[in-house]
């Protein structure tokens, strides 16, 4: 109380003059952004077919019994993986929610690891544990079964599982950390048991998040790339993604390219507008999964339940680091590290990211504010799409579209860094609005009109309500951000060369060259700098009296 009168009495002591063009800035600031990730997402729709004197047709490629196939595979495949993360993320969430143990952050941080590395060296672990010659399927034979076959549907959804699972957990326990310490505190007084509780205050925290999270998760399994070329297995298991790079790859048909990028923006955005429609809840925000004080007790039988749960989410995402760490602690990690080469791969990688993080932040904190400006309606959708749309542009076809301008106005490869770390940021824009639109929200919602009444300036609002609620996810949206950029391989490998040389980038070639013991190594130090980046990034924020 002596807290919230200070704060109060802070408030009312700011007498500053409000200006209409508070909003009128942000909304300038925002429309900003807007312009710029435009920009850079729909220009190369432009520049491919002028470059290369190919118009697209969507009409020859609705035509295409093949493609109707890839359209349906690539939809039905993202919609199962979608559904499957969010079950299996459900109870996950509610059990770390509800327990308090030792190593709990540590599992968290993990939980951000499948995001952070590159898509080959995560479906690499996934193999070692769960392919032919994996350890579950050698668990298997020795109980007279047969051994697993995970090519084709099966590997696509065990790796979507894998990568956005831990994802979806996050999310549903930034849903319930929302939840008012009173609720929590009245639970237990009341002596709700575990279906109680569940029914009426957990449940309603997470509900409206769920659209969200499964949004998500069903853009990035639509745009899955790499996963698909490792696990797919042969035409019958093929996304858009893919056939968009054999087009462009093998046969250079940029027409064709175009026209299967319209067509998956246009379907994805049939089934994203719904979505986006639908009104926004400030408790899908993320949070650094700080346990609540929870009054509830659960039986003993319950309690081993969470705890059995916990075990078999933990081992399902760490099982495939735990052979990533072991291939790589079989390299010469010091001499990896005393290589000239291997020094300046790690350098670039942190420039790249530390910068596109910085990017990324500022337009996304432009873009919510722009939006929380806007006060809803159109505006506010044309901030939610273009903030969601990013996700499902092929990043091939950007690429290739900027390469082609660059090289026709200076040397492409003398401004590929800049090409590269606005790349990235534009990448992390999508999950930096989730983590900062909804927590500005909830500000706005708890304090906007009493800062309207005490006429308090654009700084004092940034002081007083914003930054406080910002703080903590600002830290998590940069953790995604750096996670991201150091794991990008998309963008590198269009605009990679001897003088810019990123850790993944440097990786895919030890692999090519079937230096198979240091790409093992490597693969080890990305997950390291990840791991630390993440701390860091989280200890920076984290408020005093945090219960790990």
């Amino acid at each position: 109380m002596v807290a919230g009168n200070r704060s109060l009495i802070l408030l009312r002591s700011m007498h500053v003059p409000f200006s209409g063009t508070l909003w009128d800035g942000r909304r300038t600031a925002g429309l900003v952004a807007l312009l710029l990730i435009a920009v850079v997402l729909f220009a190369p729709f432009a520049i491919l077919p002028l470059a290369t004197s190919t118009l697209p047709s969507l009409a020859a490629v609705l035509d295409d019994s093949y493609i109707l196939g890839v359209l349906r595979f690539t939809l039905m495949q993202a919609a199962l993986s979608a559904i499957l993360s969010v079950v299996l993320a459900l109870p996950l969430a509610l059990a770390l929610h509800r327990n308090r143990f030792a190593g709990r952050q540590l599992l968290l941080r993990l939980f951000l690891l499948p995001q952070a590395l590159p898509t080959l060296v995560a479906a690499l672990g996934i193999v070692e544990v769960w392919g032919r010659a994996g350890v579950v399927s050698d668990l298997l034979v020795s109980a007279g079964l047969g051994r697993l076959n995970i090519y084709g549907l099966t590997g696509i959804l065990l790796a979507h599982v894998f990568f956005n699972m831990p994802l979806a957990a996050r999310l549903m326990l930034a849903a319930l950390s929302t939840v008012p310490a009173e609720n929590w505190k009245l639970a237990g007084q009341l002596s709700f048991g575990r279906v109680a509780t569940f029914r009426i205050v957990e449940w309603p925290a997470i509900r409206p998040a769920l659209a969200g999270i499964a949004s998500l998760i069903f853009m990035l399994c639509v745009t899955s790339f790499a996963l698909v070329l490792v696990l797919g297995g042969g035409p019958g298991a093929t996304t858009l993604e893919v056939a968009i790079y054999q087009s462009l790859r093998y046969d250079f048909d940029p027409g064709r390219v175009i026209s299967l990028a319209v067509l998956q923006i246009v379907v994805v955005s049939l089934i994203l507008v719904p979505m986006l429609m639908r009104k926004a809840d400030g408790a899908a925000m993320f949070s650094l999964g700080s346990p609540a004080l929870r009054y509830d007790k659960s039986p003993l039988l319950w309690r081993c339940a969470d705890a059995a749960i916990i075990a078999m989410g933990a081992t399902f995402v760490i099982a495939p680091f735990f052979f990533i760490l072991s291939s790589g602690l079989q390299a010469n990690l010091t001499g990896l590290i005393m290589q000239a080469d291997v020094q300046r791969a790690i350098l670039t990688s942190l420039k790249i990211a530390v910068l596109a993080t910085g990017l990324g932040i500022v337009v996304s904190l432009a873009l919510v504010m722009g939006r929380q400006a806007g006060a809803g309606g159109r505006a506010a959708f044309l901030f939610d799409y273009i903030g969601s749309i990013v996700l499902v542009v092929p990043p091939i076809v950007v690429g290739a579209g900027w390469f082609l301008v660059l090289r026709q106005a200076t040397d492409v490869y003398r401004v590929a860094p800049a090409v590269i770390v606005v790349s990235n940021a534009i990448i992390a824009i999508p999950f930096m609005i989730r983590i900062l639109g909804p927590a500005l929200a909830t500000a706005h919602q708890r304090y906007g009109k009493l800062a309207g009444h005490l006429a308090l300036g654009s700084f004092a609002r940034w002081r007083l309500v914003e930054w406080p609620a910002l703080r903590l996810p600002l830290g998590l949206a940069a953790a995604f951000g750096l996670a991201l950029s150091l794991g990008d391989l998309g963008v590198v490998a269009l605009f990679g060369n001897q003088d810019l040389v990123t850790l993944p980038y440097l990786l895919l070639q030890r692999m090519g060259s079937y230096r198979s013991t240091d790409a093992a190594g490597l693969a080890l130090m990305l997950a390291a700098i990840c791991m630390f980046l993440m701390w860091l990034a989280e200890l920076g924020t984290r408020t005093r009296g945090t219960v790990d």
